[in-house]
């Protein structure tokens, strides 16, 4: 998969856009799949937005995310090319789905500039969705824990290991600021509309849907 180009906005497009978002009566639109901010590397924080500006944007996608509801969401899906992403997966879930997923509850934070690197050779598959790609979920093959380093909003260098269900999200939302969609790691095969899912395969794991699907 060749990378995505690099966004062309400017520090002072960036910060206007910031501003009339945190300045909007409403929560901010989540853009879907084809929008090419979703396709497009963000660019690196390196202090765009003052405290006070970058805590409002915070504070806004914090909303957008519990609203929609999901579990993370990055600034591209606002529209805005920032490697920005905010994170909590405080939900309550079947438990036998909690145990096949190694689910546990994540605070919320933010994070600036992330990456990630495989722990181990150890993967997982589960069903995955996306706010930006509505209404349907494919299965994903990622590795089942991940170093992450990223910075905070106010500066410092932050490092964590993630395992389980967090490691996913991690790697979703970081992935989210290269321009990669889980689309992009999913298997082809087990695409299906959230009704399907609900219908037929919303079981702890996806042994059932590989069967029948044929991936």
């Amino acid at each position: 998969m060749s990378p995505a180009p690099e966004s062309r906005w400017t520090a002072s497009r960036l910060a206007e856009t910031a501003a009339e978002i945190v300045a909007g009566p409403e929560l901010p639109p989540i853009v879907q799949a084809g929008h090419p901010v979703l396709r497009t590397q963000a660019l690196p924080f390196d202090g765009q937005l003052d405290d006070a500006l970058l805590d409002a944007l915070i504070e806004v996608m914090r909303r957008t995310m519990h609203a929609a509801p999901g579990v993370g969401l990055a600034a591209p899906q606002i529209g805005l090319p920032l490697s920005l992403a905010v994170l909590e997966d405080m939900w309550a879930t079947d438990e036998d789905l909690v145990r096949a997923r190694e689910r546990a509850p994540l605070p919320f934070f933010a994070i600036l500039n992330p990456v990630y690197v495989p722990l181990g050779e150890e993967r997982a598959e589960f069903f995955e969705g996306c706010l930006s790609v509505r209404g349907y979920t494919a299965v994903v093959s990622r590795p089942k824990r991940v170093e992450a380093r990223w910075t905070s909003p106010r500066g410092a260098t932050r490092r964590a290991e993630f395992s389980g269900w967090q490691a996913r999200i991690v790697q979703h939302e970081t992935d989210h600021l290269s321009g990669t969609l889980y689309l992009d790691k999913a298997e082809v095969r087990s695409l299906c509309t959230n009704e399907e899912y609900s219908a037929r395969w919303a079981h702890p794991t996806p042994e059932a849907a590989a069967r029948e699907l044929g991936f």
